[in-house]
């Protein structure tokens, strides 16, 4: 059983508009309408590829309850504090023609302290209740949720003995990752946020990825793109590429990576093979629309077709 943490849930809207452009209507050849946000995307997954997920944080309005039937139909279980604001809505025009991705995201639901303390308490009754293998905390933070929301409620994780997941950005994973979760999963930019350095290359992607190690994070998992991503552990970074598929859009392959790699730890594979299932999850995932619609005979295809290379060594003793 895996615990995802959304505290910026949205209504997903995702239109395909080939030969999109500015300053003139456009109409989309396509639309797709999904319950969103990270760490819903992470249980998606999970869900798809034959685990359980509970998804839990913050739902409000009838984009809330837009969410909640939905995930009710995908057969995710949803344990989420209901708040006086309207959950957002995040809009994709993607266009195939030019190969680009516009993204339009609302910033969310003023959240009140109230709330916030609400859903502290609910985490702490869902550990309690399900003893999650892991806990996910995935995503940005609405108004008026505090910078060391995720430090404060990893803390709790960490107090009740669970490991824990963090992806997200700014002063947000800054603090979290001061808080030493299990795994972060940065991208180039996170990654100089939290190192001070800009990553020129894999090998400096790795070389900043294993300092982190080095500060007591068990697993960073730096993802690049179609290049896939470098993960160093104290045994050492390892970079995973994918191969070459047919790409149609991005929404979610960060989130397929995180539930395909925590699902397959959970269920006993090393952090490298779960790694090479990760970019795999990823990598199917923008080969579609929607994210986390992918399926377990895909992501394993395409898993074995990801290519290994082992860096500079790790440091354990």
């Amino acid at each position: 059983m895996i615990l995802t943490v959304t505290l910026n849930a949205a209504v997903d809207r995702t239109y395909r508009c080939d030969g999109f452009r500015l300053d003139v209507v456009n109409r989309p050849q396509e639309c797709w309408i999904v319950a969103g946000g990270k760490g819903i995307n992470v249980a998606r997954v999970i869900t798809r590829m034959g685990g359980q997920a509970v998804a839990t944080g913050f739902l409000g309005g009838h984009n809330g309850d837009i969410i909640a039937d939905s995930l009710r139909t995908e057969g995710i279980r949803g344990e989420f504090v209901r708040t006086a604001g309207e959950s957002r809505t995040c809009i994709a025009a993607v266009d195939h023609l030019r190969q680009t991705q516009t993204e339009i995201n609302e910033v969310g639901p003023e959240i009140s302290r109230a709330e916030c303390e609400a859903l502290k308490a609910r985490l702490v009754e869902l550990i309690d209740e399900l003893r999650p293998y892991c806990v996910v905390f995935s995503g940005s933070a609405p108004p008026g949720v505090p910078e060391s929301i995720y430090a404060d409620l990893g803390g709790k994780v960490s107090s009740a003995g669970v490991r824990w997941v963090l992806d997200t950005s700014g002063p947000a994973l800054r603090l979290g990752a001061s808080a030493v979760p299990w795994m972060i999963k940065p991208n180039a930019v996170e990654l100089e946020h939290l190192t001070g350095e800009k990553p020129e290359g894999v090998r400096e992607v790795a070389r900043l990825a294993s300092g982190l190690v080095r500060q007591g994070i068990e697993v960073v998992a730096a993802t690049m793109g179609a290049d896939g991503c470098v993960v160093a552990t104290a045994d050492g970074p390892w970079w995973i590429r994918p191969p070459e598929v047919p790409f149609v859009s991005a929404v979610g392959s960060g989130d397929s990576l995180v539930g395909a790699f925590v699902l397959a730890t959970e269920q006993g594979q090393s952090v490298l093979d779960a790694a090479r299932q990760g970019v795999g999850a990823g990598t199917a995932n923008a080969c579609r629309y929607g994210a986390g619609f992918i399926d377990a005979a895909t992501v394993r295809q395409i898993a074995e077709r990801c290519e290994v290379t082992r860096l500079h060594g790790g440091f354990r003793g």
